[in-house]
């Protein structure tokens, strides 16, 4: 199976409430290496941000791990960056910006964005300084500490809303936009 396409049978991952204290959050001050360069969490989210975080995307030619797919929630990251890339210019249009992260090193994100021209920072995090400030969930894999797939919208340097958990991971770019024109007059005062 393609690193493109999801498994039919798939475990659905289920609300563990790991990240039921997130919204209202303060995004902490940190700044990671991408794969356009550092960024800054905290001028990112100084107006309306979007930041997807997932496991680990796949590399083609690289046979998915055994077990991996029976982690409910884990596959599906490389769709689901892609669905943001699909997604970037009506999330701009709402006024959003965007970026992924994951625990994996540097060169396997720009090796991402490269092959997919991600038109947006794929944000490095393989120490989980985010997860650590945040308390985000995660999961171990093969002796391996990975994020569990969430989405954060944020805005003033708060996280304003959070989807979790995400699935499946291919349409979590599309859920976003429509909530973000759903809550466009609130978020506006309107």
């Amino acid at each position: 199976m393609s690193l493109y396409q999801l498994p039919a049978d798939l475990p659905v991952p289920v609300d563990d409430g790991a990240a039921s204290h997130l919204v209202g959050a303060a995004v902490p001050a940190l700044t990671l290496d991408s794969s356009q360069g550092a960024v800054d969490l905290r001028e990112l989210s100084a107006e309306l941000a979007v930041l997807y975080v997932y496991p680990r995307t796949g590399r083609p030619g690289v046979a998915t791990p055994d077990g991996w797919d029976a982690i409910p929630g884990a596959r599906g990251c490389t769709p689901q960056s892609c669905a943001f890339r699909d997604a970037s210019a009506e999330l701009a249009r709402l006024g959003a910006r965007v970026a992924g992260l994951s625990a994996q090193r540097l060169e396997e994100q720009q090796e991402l964005s490269e092959r997919e021209r991600m038109p947006f920072p794929v944000i490095a995090d393989p120490d989980r300084r985010l997860g650590a400030a945040l308390g985000m969930p995660t999961f171990v894999f093969e002796g391996v500490e990975l994020y569990r797939r969430i989405t954060l919208v944020l805005e003033s340097r708060r996280v304003r809303h959070v989807f979790y958990p995400v699935f499946p991971p291919d349409r979590n770019a599309a859920e976003v936009v429509t909530w973000l024109g759903t809550n466009d007059r609130e978020r506006k005062g309107g």
